[in-house]
């Protein structure tokens, strides 16, 4: 399974930190980051074993950017 950011849509809500923060941090730039994820192009790309609560940081994002297969 992976999860997907298009970070250079993030607006810093911090919303999937905030109900996901296995998965995401917002960082220096007040922009949401994918720990440990690998970079692609300008977005960000996890592949995980469980999806825990990325799901709910998608359903909670405003501007769409997460997406989880």
């Amino acid at each position: 399974m992976k999860i997907f950011l298009e970070r250079p849509k993030c607006i810093g809500c911090g919303s999937c930190a905030a109900v996901c923060p296995l998965y995401f941090e917002m960082v220096q730039d007040n922009l949401s980051h994918l720990k440990n994820s690998i970079k692609n192009g300008e977005n960000e790309e996890l592949e995980v074993s469980d999806l825990a609560c990325a799901k709910d940081a998608a359903e909670v994002c405003p501007v769409q950017i997460i997406k989880v297969e």
